[in-house]
């Protein structure tokens, strides 16, 4: 099995997103009050090449985030937390055809969940099935799923995706799971807390576990920390799921591997694996 990091492009976030600051409510608006930036950070999707076809989990950001009004102007969580830097070229469509890989050729992409850093680059696979958390979908609705930081205008409209509900299958201290392969070796578990339906992906091969988080912490050094971001739905949800992850990898051999973590394409290339 053959695991890729795609690249498309950079963002950079208010460092209170990373480090979130005081409790409830003044999380988030610390983050936008705040006025200090993180350094550019990678948006990584992950390109599993699986014996029963090739599985993508997220898509990483669109070039039309650069357009203005892409995002809501009336909305802080845009204007005030986030700001993309992606070219045409760096979409994953065409990252993945630098690796050989045709955008038709993936079989099943999974949506760790919906924030569009993570969804933009769905029109690349109309034919693919489409997979996410029915918590995640669930939550999208109406003005508070916008004020949540969705998109819901800017998603394909041919999109039907399959929702899926976990099993009691305890994975480690994890007590639900979804096995999404025939071969049993890829799994959803559900990590709640950024957003509330959030899912990471779990794949065990060669002795070894890939934890694709996601944004359950957006670095390897904040899950050691145990740090909750300044924009996580649930602070507590999120508290208790970093938790579970860092008693994961103390038990099971892990490569761990967030979204924007500037050290996760090296770890997976390496086959690195948490040290605690």
């Amino acid at each position: 099995m053959r695991i890729h990091a795609v690249q498309s492009g950079l963002v950079t976030i208010k460092n209170c997103q990373c480090h979130g600051k005081g409790r409830g409510t003044m999380r988030l608006v610390n983050t936008i009050l705040d006025r200090t930036w993180t350094e550019p950070l990678p948006i990584y999707s992950w390109a599993i090449e699986h014996p029963e076809g090739i599985i993508l989990v997220d898509t990483g950001e669109t070039a039309r985030a650069m357009e203005p009004g892409y995002f809501p102007w009336w909305n802080p969580y845009f204007q005030m937390s986030i700001k993309p830097c992606v070219q045409p070229e760096d979409e994953v469509g065409f990252r993945l055809r630098a690796l050989g890989i045709e955008p038709n050729d993936v079989r099943k992409v999974i949506l760790t969940h919906l924030h569009t850093d993570h969804i933009g680059g769905l029109h690349h696979f109309p034919n693919a099935e489409i997979i996410l958390s029915r918590r995640e979908i669930e939550l999208t609705d109406g003005w508070r799923g916008q004020l949540r930081g969705y998109l819901t205008h800017r998603l394909p409209e041919w999109l039907s995706p399959r929702l899926i509900d976990y099993e009691p299958k305890p994975i480690g201290p994890f007590p639900e799971s979804f096995t999404l392969t025939k071969a049993g070796d890829v799994f959803l578990i559900p990590t709640e807390g950024h957003t509330g339906g959030h899912l990471s992906v779990l794949v065990q091969t060669d002795g070894l576990s890939f934890f694709f988080a996601g944004d359950a912490s957006y670095t390897l050094q904040l899950l050691l920390d145990q740090i909750v971001d300044g924009v996580a739905q649930d602070e507590e949800t999120s508290r208790e799921t970093l938790k579970r992850i860092l008693q994961y990898v103390q038990e099971f051999p892990t490569v761990y591997l967030p979204s924007h973590d500037h050290g996760a394409a090296q770890r997976l290339a390496e086959r690195t694996i948490v040290s605690v």
